[in-house]
């Protein structure tokens, strides 16, 4: 990617490029410049690049180019001067248009070049086939390929600026104008294709334009501006679309004309909505729904009464006439008749659609039939005095078909008029938004209609009537296409009648008394003679005084009248409690409507509140960012003088206070100190450029005659090389010929005995290839009978196998069943061995704790009555106060004295190198607080004593000492361990036997000592 240091350099590149023929490249270089983020300020300079670029794009058909070269453009100049990228955009079209036109200008015809369907759709390989094999002539190949490509790239054109000036709000005119221009496009050269793409691009970009609503620069449809350009674009449009006739998009540019009005809630101007309606009517009349064309006529001739001043007599004659036909072309009968409710649904929202697109407002909920019908239309044309500027033949017309009953010389009467109507058409005024009018386009439906009414009136009157006669009272078609009509009045319940071919007649349905149609007729017979009568016998003013009404009478209208009297007090009354009902309920809506009040004020009151306690925080944590970015600006300012005093400068201050700096302007001097040595060397680098510029212009002036010098002797060098070259290669190519010659000659003598020599060596080896294909085929049938029997040796292998593995499957599964019976047994016989173990555990312990309680009792006993014998003997202080206080003497239980434990307990060995170890402190302290006799063996013995006592039990060895705490709880209180006695305690003994320990002793561990003084190591046991 290139880089320039001035935009201009860039142009100038550009354009040294192009002189030399190197487009691509000035291309590529433009294009580096223009999506360069280095150049996003707009200037004059990239005006003229774009124009340059524009060119280029256009010479070489990139439009993938142009467009990313605009969207840059685009944004570089739509804040800034917008103006600019119009000027550009318009020559970028003006360019795009004038080669192709130069390009059809050389062809033949645009019918040969335009023959494309789709000028966006690539060429298929099958085109390419036929455009070798077929037997165009070159002109024309070389038109298409010379023509189409440039309104390929015109196509293309259009397709990027509507891509880039979309929802713009600043070049809606540009906008409106590219999209006529495209318009014009497709209908000048019948490219439907593209103006159903072109249709649908529009669409699309109004469609984003309501979804997207916070858009910058989006335009607003509010704006009249705005609006009109939109609607000058969707009616032209529409305008294309019928001239094109392609009535499906015709129908969809309605519907967006319609949706504009509706989104804006605006009318737009009478001129418009003729043109509008003008359409309309030609879409209907194509789609063959006569009744909202005939809706449409009728709207436009409205209209250009209203608002045309422009229109003469004889424009308004014709479009009357023309509204007047159209409603009698519609259908006397319902074609939904009889239709399925899913049907019945779907036309119902038609319906609706097309009414709301005529300007009508119907409620969905409502039948629109019974508002647009052909009865209500033609009703309304006579109310609103249509009738009045109709021509003459119209007129009558009207009335054969509508008022007068002639079943026999209907059609012979409307014929005439019928053929009268292509000669009243005419072309209309220039004040006409329709051209024309073709009052014969109606002629077909009107005589459909004629022989409708013959049949209808036919069946008022006959119950049977001949084929032949029925042929002769409709003139217009033969009795095949009126048997057609027949079907389709009965499909439709117009009429009730039945063709019967094997009598040559027709019957009609059965009109009883009952019948709508009978009723009718005896309805305008008693009509006409009632008037008969009035005619023969007038009322006159005598007789009518003469009518004087009799007494009883009068007493009946008396008493009506009172009744309703009484009726009206009694509505009068209805309408006071009504207007009393209404006035408590208007007072209920007043009051919760002030209650609402008051609660919005609360609320109101409570969010500005919350908001001015918000306002104070947001103040106050301003307020410390300040304080923090003055705390930086003192930071960065320290600096600063720092930098400045090394530098030799003086610092900023003013009578020895620092100056009031922000960071912010601190930050502006940091920037323009690096702005300046940006430029600073931004000038040096022009300098050098400059100047290795001139450097190499003058290196490249100097060798160019050199080059062109060594250019010329390159070439006659080259040249007498290839003539050397030339003259050895045929001077080879004719002694090679000379030689193969008489090659050829030579071995032509050996050919008779090349071939006995060949048919001998078949001949020898046709035996052997015999004997070894047999060979062959023997030893292939061995080795399949080989592995026939390996196969079936395999299989059988396999088998034996499976069944062995099988086999012992089965075992290995009965073996594990049995390990688990024999653990299930196992363990049901360990359950029961620890529970008789935990019971007698707990009978031993009931024992031990009867027989501490009994030892406890009798030595408390022994004490005091020895304290009570000798009071002068020695009584230990905490014993004499515990005797005092009178407090219990009794030793704790077993229970008791496993809740008293030391935290840590630390077993030490009972043997040292000179022999006992030392008595524990707890042992010393015993021995200094009692001196009591020696006790017997039921009775308290200090620990010496006890290690003294021959008929002890020997100590035992040393034991690893075990920790013990508070928390935690017994190691083998989970199990039960029966207590050791005997010499080493190796052995279970019960109390009170030989070789145990007595009843209601402890058994000792170690050095003599009894378990009561050691209440720890209770849970070992």
């Amino acid at each position: 990617m290139a880089t320039f240091a001035k935009p201009e350099n860039a142009l100038k590149r550009a354009e040294e490029l192009m002189n030399v023929g190197q487009k691509q490249a000035a291309l590529q270089a433009l294009h580096d410049l223009i999506t360069s983020k280095r150049y996003r300020a707009w200037q004059k300079t990239l005006e003229k690049i774009m124009f340059k670029y524009v060119e280029l794009c256009v010479d070489m058909k990139k439009g993938r180019f142009a467009k990313d070269g605009l969207i840059q453009y685009r944004i570089v100049c739509q804040q800034v001067n917008v103006s600019s990228l119009e000027e550009v955009i318009k020559y970028f079209l003006q360019l795009s248009s004038e080669r192709a036109e130069a390009a059809q200008a050389q062809a033949a015809a645009a019918e040969v070049t335009l023959d494309v369907e789709d000028l966006e759709a690539e060429k298929r390989p099958e085109d390419l086939m036929l455009s070798y094999v077929s037997g165009e002539k070159g002109k024309e190949r070389s038109d298409r390929e010379t023509v189409t490509p440039w309104f390929k790239f015109l196509w293309e054109t259009y397709r990027t600026v509507l891509e880039i000036l979309r929802n713009n709000s600043k070049l809606e005119s540009l906008y409106a104008m590219t999209a006529h221009r495209a318009f014009q496009f497709c209908l000048q050269y019948k490219r439907t294709t593209e103006f159903r793409r072109l249709c649908e691009i529009l669409r699309n970009h109004l469609t984003n334009l309501n979804k997207y609503r916070d858009q910058r620069d989006r335009p607003d449809l509010t704006q009249p501006e705005s609006l009109q350009l939109y609607l000058e674009t969707r009616f032209e449009q529409l305008k294309i679309a019928t001239e094109l006739e392609l009535w499906q998009e015709a129908f969809r540019s309605i519907e967006d004309i319609h949706g504009l009005m509706s989104m804006v809630k605006r009318t737009p101007k009478p001129q418009m909505m003729a043109v509008y309606y003008a359409k309309l009517t030609q879409i209907y009349w194509v789609s063959d729904s006569h009744l909202y064309h005939a809706y449409a006529w009728y709207k436009l001739y409205n209209l250009q009464k209203s608002y045309n001043k422009n229109l003469t007599a004889k424009d308004l004659q014709l479009m009357a006439s023309s509204v007047v036909l159209a409603t009698l072309a519609v259908s006397p009968y319902d074609r939904k008749h009889g239709a399925h409710h899913f049907e019945l649904e779907m036309e119902k929202d038609r319906n609706v659609r097309m009414a709301n697109i005529l300007g009508f407002n119907i409620d969905a909920k409502k039948d629109s039939r019974e508002v647009l019908s052909r009865a209500a239309l033609l009703s309304e044309l006579v109310a609103k005095g249509v009738m009045t500027y109709v021509s003459a033949e119209v007129k009558d017309l009207y009335n054969l078909l509508e008022n007068e009953f002639h079943p026999l010389d209907l059609a012979a009467k409307a014929q005439p008029v019928l053929s009268k109507l292509p000669n009243l058409s005419d072309k209309l005024s220039s004040a006409s938004p329709v051209p024309e009018v073709h009052l014969e386009q109606y002629v077909p439906a009107l005589e459909r209609l004629t022989t409708l009414r013959v049949l209808q009136q036919a069946s008022q009157v006959y119950s049977t009537i001949k084929i032949s006669e029925l042929t002769r009272m409709v003139t217009f078609f033969d009795f095949s296409i009126v048997e057609k009509l027949i079907v389709e009045a009965v499909k439709y319940n117009y009429v009730q009648m039945k063709v019967d071919h094997l009598k040559e007649v027709v019957n009609f349905g059965s009109q009883d008394l009952e019948s709508e149609k009978v009723k009718g007729h005896l309805t305008v017979l008693a009509k006409r003679l009632k008037k008969a009568c009035l005619m023969i016998n007038p009322p006159t003013l005598e007789r009518q005084s003469k009518q004087v009404l009799p007494f009883a009478e009068l007493q009946a209208v008396v008493e009506k009248e009172h009744k309703k009297l009484l009726a009206r007090k009694v509505l009068i009354e209805r309408r006071k409690e009504e207007q009393e009902r209404q006035m408590l309920e208007m007072e209920r809506e007043e009051e919760s409507k002030r209650l609402k009040q008051q609660r919005l004020t609360e609320e109101a009151e409570a969010k500005r509140l919350a908001n001015e306690s918000a306002r104070r925080e947001e103040a106050r944590i301003r307020k410390e960012i300040e304080e923090k970015e003055l705390e930086e600006a003192r930071a960065l300012l320290a600096e600063a003088e720092k930098r400045k005093g090394k530098k030799g400068k003086k610092g900023v201050a003013v009578d020895g206070e620092v100056t009031k700096l922000t960071k912010q302007i601190l930050m502006e001097e940091a920037l323009s100190e690096q702005m300046k040595e940006r430029q600073e060397m931004e000038r040096k680098l022009q300098k050098l450029s400059k100047t290795m510029d001139h450097l190499e212009r003058a290196k490249r002036e100097e060798e160019r005659p050199l080059i062109e010098e060594a250019y010329h002797k390159r070439l006659q060098d080259d040249e007498r090389f290839y003539q050397e070259q030339q003259e050895q290669a045929i001077e080879h190519s004719r002694k090679q010929h000379e030689t193969d010659v008489v090659e050829k000659h030579r071995l032509m003598n050996m050919a008779e005995d090349k071939e006995v020599f060949q048919l001998q060596v078949i001949s020898r080896r046709q035996g052997e290839f015999e004997r070894l294909r047999r060979l062959r085929e023997e030893r292939l049938a061995e080795e399949r009978a080989m592995r026939s029997q390996e196969r079936e040796i395999r299989r059988k292998k396999e088998y034996f196998k499976r069944q062995e593995e099988q086999r012992l499957l089965k075992i290995q599964e009965e073996e594990e069943a049995r390990k688990r019976e024999e653990e299930e047994q196992k363990r049901k016989l360990e359950a029961e061995r620890r529970a008789k173990l935990e019971e007698m555990a707990a009978k031993q312990r009931q024992a031990e704790i009867a027989a501490e309680e009994r030892e406890k009792r009798e030595r408390e006993e022994a004490l005091r009555s020895r304290l009570e014998d000798k009071p002068g003997k020695f009584i230990p202080p905490s014993l004499r106060k515990k005797l005092e206080s009178g407090e219990d003497l009794r030793r704790p239980s077993v229970d008791d004295r496993r809740d008293v434990r030391p935290q840590l307990e630390e077993r030490r060995p009972l043997f040292g190198r000179g022999g006992l170890a030392p008595p524990r402190e707890t042992d010393r302290q015993v021995e200094g607080e009692a001196d009591a006799p020696p006790p017997s063996s039921n009775r308290y013995q200090p620990p010496r004593a006890r290690m003294s006592d021959p008929e002890g039990p020997p100590p035992r060895a040393y034991e690893p000492p075990v920790r013990r705490t508070y928390d935690a709880p017994p190691s083998r209180s989970d199990a039960y361990e029966p207590p050791r006695a005997g010499a080493r305690g190796d052995a279970y003994a019960p109390p009170g036997r030989p070789g145990g320990r007595p009843l209601g002793q402890r058994p000792i561990i170690g050095g003599g000592r009894p378990a009561e003084d050691r209440p720890e190591r209770q849970d070992r046991w």
